[in-house]
């Protein structure tokens, strides 16, 4: 186009100069904000956690499938695993080790910890693990002399970021009467509810948000749901109710990123809970 005075030659060298102007500038605000993402978010501190009761391996069909409950636990993708109603050499899991097969199967570290002594074997908790464990405890949990005894397993691990931090699992009493799962949760808070480590905190619970147990685990861990979303875990076939937990402690070191319910209707009873958090830097 001719210009017909300076005004307009003026006028769009000025734009020509604005326009590159303006192209660096958003380049600059892009490269600030991409750096901003890479930095928000530290892979290395990371961490998928699931809970899964599996049903001491059976699967609803009442048949013995191990392949099964290993394979919604590696389509999960966790670091790290709670399970409850694990059998140890018990008749009704053929003797085997279920902690032990199931981490053969889905290439993770694992630990048993006996809640009670049950069908010529054993019966509890166990953890799955991709990181190397430093050390462990089991602690046993108030139980009246007529019920299931109930066991707390911890494990403490170092994460890429080289932080270590405590990883429980558990298991509640299931009866309608909350005397037991009152106790347990008391005992819980007691023994870790100040840890040297940042904790989290997984498993069956027993109980619906709002009950008495729930209530006072949450005056010291904080939850991984919220009120409005709550994630229903059981029955895995048309779940109904959230039984199935994670929490953390302190609430400042963690963040939930992202929470899922995976429901295989097949591999137990109980839907599996998975939550993604990120252990936030001092």
């Amino acid at each position: 186009m001719k210009m017909n005075n300076g005004f307009d030659l003026l006028n769009c060298r000025q734009l020509k100069i604005w326009g590159r102007l303006t192209f660096i500038g958003l380049m600059l605000i892009f490269s600030k904000y991409t750096v901003f993402a890479q930095q928000s978010v530290d892979s290395s501190r990371i961490v998928r956690v699931l809970t899964f009761n599996i049903l001491h391996g059976a699967t609803t069909h009442g048949d013995f499938n191990l392949d099964i409950i290993a394979n919604v636990i590696k389509s999960a993708s966790p670091d790290l695993v709670a399970l409850q109603e694990v059998d140890f050499n018990t008749n009704r899991a053929k003797k085997y080790d279920l902690a032990t097969e199931l981490g053969w199967r889905t290439h993770m570290i694992s630990l048993f910890a006996r809640a009670m002594y049950y069908d010529d074997g054993e019966y509890g908790e166990a953890i799955l693990s991709k990181y190397t464990l430093l050390n462990s405890r089991n602690v046993a949990l108030p139980h009246q002399d007529d019920r299931e005894a109930r066991a707390a397993l911890e494990v403490t691990l170092e994460l890429g970021s080289g932080d270590t931090i405590a990883f429980i699992g558990t298991h509640l009493d299931h009866l309608k009467d909350e005397t037991d799962r009152v106790a347990q949760a008391g005992k819980l808070n007691a023994v870790f509810g100040n840890n040297k480590y940042p904790t989290l905190l997984a498993g069956d619970f027993n109980a619906i948000p709002g009950s008495t147990p729930i209530k006072m685990l949450e005056e010291i861990w904080t939850p991984s749901y919220r009120m409005g979303q709550l994630e229903f875990t059981y029955p895995s076939s048309n779940p109904v109710k959230k039984i199935d937990y994670i929490h953390f402690y302190p609430k400042n070191k963690w963040k939930v990123l992202t929470t899922e319910v995976i429901c295989d209707t097949i591999a137990s009873d109980h839907c599996a809970y998975l939550v993604t958090l990120e252990l936030l830097a001092d």
